[in-house]
């Protein structure tokens, strides 16, 4: 996915200005910013749910516009930051519906829409929830089966907004090594919105900071993941110790006048 001069803008704000900025397949970017910083708005840009404010925006060197929705459902992915189950789905129906853009002419899901649904749902540690009512999952589990959703959609490009939310830290953890996994194997290419800076760094490949004024840096991880410019993005002072092999960010106390 290649973004031209994209604009972002939420009322007389602009959020996001002049954005020039490529996914290629095996990368893992993280998005990070203020709360209000364009997040959300950018992925859901990217995804086609909202047109940008300027700019353009390219799948495979084609418009997104130009593209049709089953053949975009193929291409991408779209994990939403919030969700509301208005109807008793079972979990496993919940995780078929993403299998919906291979369907062709076809009504039912097939076998292999059951198996992919299932492989899913296994990789997230909740296969056991298949016949459960989503609406009577606690928010973690509810969370897991939204991810194998994705993984059950099969696309090339994942766009994530906040992936490890509502996760317990064993889940955090095994959902980001998956993500890891995932683009160095199988050359999947992940865009996650993330205010974890330590996950986020253990596993992506490459960081755009979204300053929220329009501003904005992306490249790969440490050139972008750098306490000067993490400090600014985030409004607040960041700390960066090494430790072994391991890169923590912290924020820094600050001290009582």
């Amino acid at each position: 996915m290649k973004t031209i001069n994209l604009k972002l803008s939420i009322a007389d704000r602009v959020l996001v200005d002049g954005l020039q900025w490529q996914v290629g397949p095996g990368e893992c970017w993280c998005v990070i910013g203020r709360n209000g910083a364009g997040k959300s708005t950018l992925l859901r840009t990217l995804v086609g749910l909202r047109d940008a404010d300027g700019g353009e925006l390219e799948l495979h060197g084609r418009a997104l516009a130009k593209w049709s929705l089953q053949d975009l459902a193929r291409e991408r992915s779209y994990l939403p930051q919030g969700r509301s189950d208005a109807f008793g789905y079972r979990v496993i129906e919940t995780v078929l519906t993403a299998r919906h853009p291979y369907h062709e002419s076809a009504y039912w899901e097939s076998e292999a829409d059951y198996v992919a649904a299932h492989a899913a749902l296994q990789t997230m540690d909740a296969d056991m929830l298949a016949e459960r009512d989503v609406r009577s999952l606690s928010g973690g589990e509810r969370q897991r089966v939204a991810i194998a959703a994705v993984l059950a959609q099969d696309a090339p490009l994942m766009l994530l907004d906040e992936p490890t939310s509502a996760l317990d830290l064993a889940h955090q953890v095994s959902v980001m090594a998956l993500l890891s996994k995932l683009c160095r194997e199988q050359q999947k290419a992940v865009v996650m919105v993330s205010h974890d800076l330590n996950l986020a760094h253990s596993v992506a490949t490459h960081a755009l900071l979204l300053m929220g004024d329009g501003r904005w840096h992306a490249g790969p991880v440490d050139e972008v993941m750098q306490a000067s410019l993490l400090s600014v993005c985030l409004g607040h002072p960041i700390e960066i110790v090494k430790h072994g092999k391991r890169t923590i960010y912290l924020a820094v106390e600050e001290e009582n006048e």
